[in-house]
């Protein structure tokens, strides 16, 4: 335990593991003073850092492709572009998927999907997310994508919970209709030949309808290469404590191919207390990561046993700020890459004692110049809030009765195509 005028450092070092054998944990603090709760926060991550000293973590295959560390940006609607993508890839390696798209939009080729599927030149392998409830148009979108080369992998959707998508059979009650959902499933393997599919679900529709032992036995049947699981039903919606149980039992249920979890990761310790905990080959990053790219680089230090820098100061938040505008601009131009900004200025002062008017400011932004001229006013040396930590960001709704359509249940053997509403343009799960 190293102790300064700035900074809290925690040294954990353990012979003989190819893993990991030194973890640092560092955390800053008050220029005159050290945080009691930030070191108290410390020594009580040790006991999990530890395990990961004990443990061999593997790379994540998929397909062809060797994730390492084995760590996945999950796929949002308005946030996963390829800006974001380009940012957190510059924190730390791991697998990158672009926004969800939807297969009926890419058969025909709507404009804005064909734009949402571009990536950047640096980006590899290129990966994206596809929704359907037609196996034709499934097919084809995934026959189009690998045919034109834009992709090197593709995800599958079927965790949403919206009611807009579920009143429709659609989303995270596709599942339900078991035939349905493996002919889709298979289709796109077909189509996809030597590029790999994977999935990503939810525990089912309620805790009276979990389908997710079963979605995982008809990926393995349908050749599917990973699979990956939000610890929770659809009527959780994004409330309550994912339940990791879950994903050791699709683990154990599942071991021909890799099972990832999804669900509650805010700090690099949750990523390897899922993995500890219910033996996943790797895990899904969704809302934790908003506002805080430098996560994965957090998450690829634990991995690789290297020495973790503790949360950035609110002035190194401005510098990754103005990076990531400065990207959305040069990707969608000043008025539309500032405007997508805006929602993210939020997320990454959560918790900083910044004041309304800052905030407000940065909520009607018109031109990078301004971004830069408003952060310039904040003070550069406040620690970042540990409680900040673990705020819900993002999607917190919940719980929340979820809507089928009449006779969804009974339905379940039945092979007859969904309407055409369950493919409304969607996101998450």
């Amino acid at each position: 335990l190293a102790v300064t005028r700035s900074k809290v450092q925690v040294t954990f070092s353990s012979a003989g593991s190819r893993a990991a054998s030194r973890t640092s944990l560092a955390f800053r603090c008050g220029r005159l003073h050290v945080s009691l709760v930030q070191l108290c926060a410390t020594l009580a991550n040790l006991a999990l850092f530890r395990s990961c000293m004990m443990t061999e973590y593997k790379p994540l295959s998929i397909g062809p492709h060797q994730v390492w560390p084995p760590v996945v940006l999950a796929p949002m609607a308005g946030v996963t572009n390829a800006p974001f993508r380009v940012l957190c890839r510059r924190q730390g390696a791991g697998l990158y998927v672009n926004q969800m798209l939807t297969a009926r939009a890419v058969v025909e080729r709507h404009a804005r999907t064909l734009e949402l599927a571009e990536f950047a030149p640096e980006e590899e392998p290129r990966s994206l997310q596809l929704y359907g409830t037609d196996a034709t148009y499934v097919t084809e979108a995934v026959r189009m994508l690998v045919g034109d080369g834009k992709v090197d992998h593709i995800d599958m959707n079927f965790g949403c919970p919206m009611k807009k998508v579920t009143r429709h059979g659609g989303g995270a009650a596709l599942p339900v209709r078991h035939r349905l959902l493996a002919d889709i499933v298979s289709g796109a393997v077909r189509a996809a030949g030597d590029v790999p599919i994977t999935i990503k679900f939810r525990m089912g529709v309620d805790d009276e309808h979990l389908t997710f032992l079963e979605t995982g036995r008809i990926a393995v049947e349908s050749g599917v290469s990973a699979v990956a699981l939000h610890a929770r039903t659809a009527e959780q919606l994004y409330s309550g404590t994912a339940r990791w149980d879950a994903i050791g039992e699709l683990k154990a249920a599942v071991s021909e191919i890799p099972v990832l979890g999804n669900g509650d990761i805010w700090e690099p310790a949750d990523a390897l207390a899922m993995m500890d905990h219910t033996g996943c080959d790797g895990v899904v990053i969704g809302r934790g990561c908003l506002g805080r790219p430098w996560l994965f680089a957090q998450l690829a230090a634990v991995f690789e046993g290297s020495d973790m820098q503790g949360p950035p100061t609110l002035g190194e938040i401005c510098d990754t700020m103005i990076e990531h505008a400065t990207l959305l601009v040069e990707w969608f131009g000043e008025h539309r890459g500032i405007r997508d900004f805006r929602k993210h200025s939020g997320w990454y002062l959560q918790g900083f004692p910044i004041g309304g008017e800052k905030r407000r400011a940065l909520n009607q932004l018109r031109s990078l110049d301004e971004l830069v001229a408003t952060l310039a006013l904040m003070p550069r040396d406040i620690a970042f809030p540990r409680e900040a930590l673990r705020m819900r960001r993002g999607h917190t709704a919940g719980p929340r009765p979820v809507t089928l359509p009449v006779g969804h249940y009974s339905a379940a053997d039945a092979l007859t195509l969904l309407a055409a509403a369950a493919e409304t343009l969607i996101s998450g799960g």
